[in-house]
């Protein structure tokens, strides 16, 4: 059996897909923090079947567009003193900016440095977003 103690204060990313925590961690954690990080995956939930969790000791900003951009269903749990102190629900931003690059080579935001790409939420379901500069439609992958 293995055995993962609790932290005393940190973030517990939970009830992510199985599969998905690798992902999780290489956009919101790799390199960015020199704190004890651990990734659970494939842990048994009653409720998923199989499921992934991050265990980060001590806080940082979370940026929850990115998780809701991977998995709408996770959970950001914060601990402070051993205690769950506040639970964040994600969900899939409406509004992008600088996250996603447009799939059309002629848009501007190819070319002017100073453009940051923006999307405005097309379609939910298939993670479509709407560029703000030239109109075409980019699926977050």
């Amino acid at each position: 059996m293995l055995e993962v103690n609790g932290i005393a204060n940190g973030i517990v990313l939970d009830h992510m897909k199985a599969g998905l925590g690798l992902v999780v961690f290489n956009k919101l954690v790799d390199g960015k923090i020199d704190h004890p990080v651990v990734l659970l995956m494939n842990v048994s939930s009653q409720a998923m079947g199989k499921k992934d969790i991050i265990k980060i000791e001590n806080t940082f900003d979370v940026d929850l567009n990115i998780l809701g951009l991977i998995d709408e269903n996770i959970t950001v749990n914060i601990i402070k003193d051993g205690k769950l102190f506040e639970k964040q629900e994600v969900v899939i931003p409406k509004k992008l900016k600088g996250y996603i690059k447009c799939k059309n080579p002629r848009c501007i935001s190819h070319f002017d440095n100073y453009v940051e790409p923006e999307f405005t939420l097309y379609s939910k379901d298939s993670l479509e977003y709407l560029c703000s500069f030239c109109d075409e439609i980019t699926k977050y992958e």
